[in-house]
């Protein structure tokens, strides 16, 4: 097993787009080094942070929050398990808000969101002269206060 890859074999391992891997790096999440035929190479920890990417974009994080991640572990390196524990920490607090957000649009999409129009049967009930109004704009009742 070679210790580097190319970006060829490094999207064939990772299930990645070229054009994919090389955005990460132009958006500094990936690196890489030019061999002297000028060819990027790869060290093969970078698969690790492909991965870590790929399942933090699954759960909903943008490139920035993952970057900013990235940056707190010593010298940019790869995230050891350690680092993992560390990192998906810092990013449960917003997924259980993730979470609760989407239960509650789940739950209550079908019934008044509390958004001032006032249409369905319902929301003169649940929102009787749009008093959720006086909270702030949007769908009072399915937003999960921060």
């Amino acid at each position: 097993m070679t210790p580097e890859l190319t970006v060829g074999e490094l999207a064939a391992r990772s299930g990645v787009a070229i054009s994919t891997l090389h955005f990460y790096e132009a958006k500094g999440l990936l690196s890489s080094h030019r061999t002297l035929g000028d060819q990027r190479r790869y060290e093969r920890s970078m698969l690790r942070r492909v991965a870590v990417i790929r399942v933090a974009q699954e759960l909903g994080l943008s490139l920035a929050e993952i970057a900013a991640a990235f940056a707190t572990l010593p010298d940019n390196r790869t995230p050891n398990h350690l680092d993992w524990i560390k990192l998906s920490a810092r990013w449960r607090k917003d997924l259980d808000r993730r979470i609760a957000q989407m239960k509650k649009l789940r739950d209550g999409l079908t019934d008044c969101i509390g958004c001032g129009c006032l249409s369905l049967v319902t929301c003169p009930l649940r929102n009787p002269g749009d008093r959720l109004g006086k909270e702030g704009p949007g769908p009072r009742r399915l937003m999960v206060r921060r």
